[in-house]
């Protein structure tokens, strides 16, 4: 039955508010929980629930990701008819500035490749958020239910409500109002992972298209309520919306909960990530850990309080980082002080320095800056 489902995965957006983490890079591909990228969880979540096809829909700034993904190999997504598929802008040029507008812009910029799609089911999710999804109960759910389209939300709010849909659900169990962007949260929060047909998704491409509407929330979600069954997939489990810096600091954090990690890093339903083979971490003599991540192939000569350590990271015999996460190849040299901060790719502290933010506003260096 899951062989009936395809998978899409908007991986087109640099979020602005990161900041210096989304410089280089879309949000899909920024580090997290020390050995992972976003993009790791929903692809995981699409593997698990038995997916063999899987369209990753790019657009700028995404050779970190390509990096990342390559084949598909580490996610079994690596074959000779489907697997993962790269889809770059190359049928956008035309519209102006080249630039997509919202997911229907995105779609319709690959629309191609949707009339190709075997399957005759669809799920659109975004690449920017971590959880670990039970994909196969949704859409069990979405057959059972009759309803067009299948929208998976959550009752505990996860994001900044401007940046967020929610939904109110009437006494028929079906979403009965949608509201975009609110000042304030109010009824289901939307986790932006949606399961419809494919003949319904190249109508409302067209539509969308020939209206110039961009967005999937305003083109979709709005002209769908009294016209289209909605129905509601509740999912109350641990999900890590990245909108901004400190909300991408605050959820890092909650990774050092043995809780919040059973919950993301489920067994059953493993999160797969690229395999690079790293030797194990060394501690010196006199370093220190508490409760933080390490992540394999790391030098600890200082000390490490409360924090997330990427691969090879160096903290020198001195030095000590707390309530920090070190992206790979990060050094700390001797003497070196980093507390609330967070260090993008290769960069250096220099010794003796003291940086210091705070946990609703950490340091955010950029990548391959010496401090």
């Amino acid at each position: 039955m899951i062989n009936e489902l395809h998978g899409i995965i908007f991986a087109y957006r640099s979020n602005p508010e990161l900041r210096e983490l989304s410089q280089l890079r879309n949000t899909c591909s920024i580090p997290y929980g020390g050995r992972y990228r976003v993009i790791d969880f929903i692809l995981s979540n699409m593997v698990n629930a038995g997916l063999t096809d899987v369209g990753l829909i790019v657009h700028a700034n995404y050779q970190s990701l390509l990096d990342h993904v390559g084949s598909g190999k580490d996610w079994d997504l690596s074959r000779k008819h489907g697997g993962l598929r790269i889809l770059p802008p190359f049928g956008y040029a035309h519209k102006a500035d080249g630039i997509y507008r919202g997911r229907m812009d995105a779609l319709a910029g690959v629309r191609s490749y949707l009339t190709n799609i075997r399957q005759d089911y669809v799920v659109l999710a975004g690449g920017d958020l971590a959880m670990n999804l039970p994909l196969r109960d949704v859409f069990e759910h979405h057959l059972k239910s009759g309803a067009d389209i299948t929208a998976v939300c959550t009752s505990s709010p996860k994001g900044d409500p401007r940046g967020s849909d929610y939904f109110t659900v009437g006494a028929d169990g079906f979403v009965s109002d949608v509201s975009v962007h609110p000042f304030t949260a109010v009824g289901y929060e939307s986790l932006e992972v949606y399961i419809l047909s494919k003949s319904l998704l190249l109508s409302l491409v067209d539509h969308c298209d020939a209206h110039n509407i961009p967005s999937f929330s305003q083109g979709v979600l709005l002209n769908a309520v009294g016209k289209l069954k909605i129905s509601p997939y509740l999912y109350d489990g641990y999900a890590a919306r990245l909108q901004s810096v400190a909300g991408y600091f605050a959820r890092s954090m909650e990774l050092l909960d043995p809780a919040v990690r059973a919950q993301l890093f489920d067994p059953a339903r493993p999160i797969k990530t690229k395999d690079q083979s790293n030797p194990s971490t060394y501690y010196g003599p006199e370093s220190l850990s508490v409760n933080s991540l390490v992540s394999d192939g790391c030098i600890i000569e200082g000390e490490a309080v409360g924090s997330i350590l990427s691969r090879n990271v160096r903290v020198e015999k001195g030095a000590r980082v707390e309530n920090c996460i070190l992206m790979q190849g990060t050094t700390i040299q001797a003497g070196a002080v980093l507390k609330y901060a967070i260090t993008d790719k290769n960069v250096r502290v220099n010794p003796g320095r003291m940086l210091m933010g705070h946990k609703t506003y950490p340091l955010a260096i950029a990548k391959g800056e010496i401090v």
